[in-house]
């Protein structure tokens, strides 16, 4: 049998998968997950962001940056200058042309064209709890940055691009609520959508 690396997808041409879900709903996660098991190559928006940050002197390393009070200055200096996302969604997109890649990003759903495209869905609260063991922070603290953190991530994103993030879920080919799930089981659940439609011919 060939490994999935070899395969095509439906349109004939090479592989790209996007997941998008907003922080907690366990994205990041599912991506990994199917990189290593489908042998795809593993693109993160969320990482290529924090190494920008880095190079302009933010200490961006370890879970939790994002909701902590250097990533949100971060953010709002990306909030002034929309270079900082630009850039890292053109080098995204100029990778992704290669093919045999899973993208977990935000923004990819919607600028690329060609690409299978899954969003997990989860409540406020089951993501503020999930963000508060992962961080080890009280859930009021998690919850309040989640909700600052996504209500100026959708005006960056609603500047730049036009779409609203967290609600316009055209882009999207398979939507699963995990609320109820854990992270086995969204990945069993997805892996089999993958192989039923994704590598199906």
């Amino acid at each position: 049998m060939s490994s999935p690396r070899k395969r095509k997808g439906k349109v004939g041409k090479s592989v790209v998968i996007c997941i998008g879900g907003l922080a907690g709903s366990g994205k990041s996660t599912l991506a990994r997950k199917l990189a290593g098991k489908y042998k795809l190559d593993y693109l993160s928006g969320g990482d290529a962001l924090k190494a920008l940050a880095l190079e302009k002197g933010y200490k961006s390393l370890g879970a939790g940056w994002w909701e902590s009070r250097e990533g949100m200055y971060f953010l709002e200096e990306r909030e002034r200058d929309q270079r900082f996302d630009e850039a890292v969604d053109g080098k995204l997109l100029q990778m992704a042309r290669k093919g045999n890649v899973i993208l977990d990003s935000w923004t990819m759903p919607w600028l690329i064209e060609r690409a299978f495209k899954i969003w997990l869905e989860a409540s406020a609260e089951k993501r503020g709890k999930r963000i508060a063991g992962r961080d080890r922070i009280s859930f009021k603290d998690a919850l309040n940055a989640l909700k600052r953190k996504e209500k100026q991530t959708k005006a960056i994103y609603k500047k730049l691009y036009g779409f609203n993030l967290g609600e316009d879920f055209a882009p999207f080919d398979f939507i699963l609520d995990t609320n109820n799930l854990e992270s086995q089981e969204v990945f069993q659940i997805v892996s089999m959508v993958m192989d039923n439609v994704v590598f199906s011919s």
